[in-house]
């Protein structure tokens, strides 16, 4: 986690969330279809740790067709790992992102706790947040599973993953950064979002 503040870890399980009134519809999914939609996400059934890696690079006709779209290029690795001290699977993400006027590498980070079926149980989505009240984002998947769509409202982010703030920020929706489609690449191509070198040379060898 980027913040080295005493305060207690909120997660969503609407994360990112385009419409409220979307929560009529909503209900937790039970174990078997939590374990269904990571052995999706993870294109197998995760072990130990598993990753999964989606990138979209936007390209000059895409922004010239939604000129109120800020974000020029996103990053997210998505990760699990089953911790000894309760032998569950616990997932977090990784998300970085470029504006298309602003230079600098952006990030956020955080832990994803709640898998639900949302619109009638049409979409499992995975709700994830930020520490610290710092918002989430929400991850379904593609029927082909070789896309992810990320769905948000406002998330704290950070400048060249420094974690002071002065350097911290948030992306926030607007017209048309809310929801964002990536597909699925080789892990390799996030790895410049992890920071710590074991769990980098984890990631190059999955």
């Amino acid at each position: 986690m980027k913040l080295a503040l005493a305060c207690g870890l909120v997660l969503f399980a609407l994360a990112g969330v385009a419409h409220a009134d979307e929560a009529d519809t909503v209900r937790e999914t039970t174990a078997a279809e939590a374990d269904a939609f990571n052995a999706r996400i993870y294109a197998g059934t995760p072990g130990k740790t598993a990753y999964a890696c989606f990138v979209r690079h936007y390209d000059a006709e895409h922004l010239a067709r939604h000129p109120k779209q800020r974000v020029a290029a996103m990053k997210l690795l998505v990760s699990a790992e089953t911790f000894e001290a309760d032998m569950q699977l616990h997932n977090s993400f990784r998300l970085g992102f470029r504006y298309r006027d602003r230079k600098g590498d952006f990030d956020s980070s955080g832990s994803c706790r709640h898998t639900v079926f949302t619109r009638e149980g049409t979409e499992v989505r995975l709700g994830c947040g930020v520490d610290c009240e710092g918002g989430g984002i929400g991850i379904a998947l593609s029927r082909d599973d070789k896309s992810v769509i990320v769905r948000l409202q406002s998330i704290r982010v950070w400048l060249h993953n420094k974690p002071d703030d002065e350097a911290e920020r948030s992306l926030v929706a607007g017209s048309d950064d809310g929801i964002f489609r990536l597909d699925r690449t080789d892990n390799s191509e996030c790895a410049a979002l992890v920071t710590d070198r074991k769990e980098l040379a984890a990631l190059r060898h999955k």
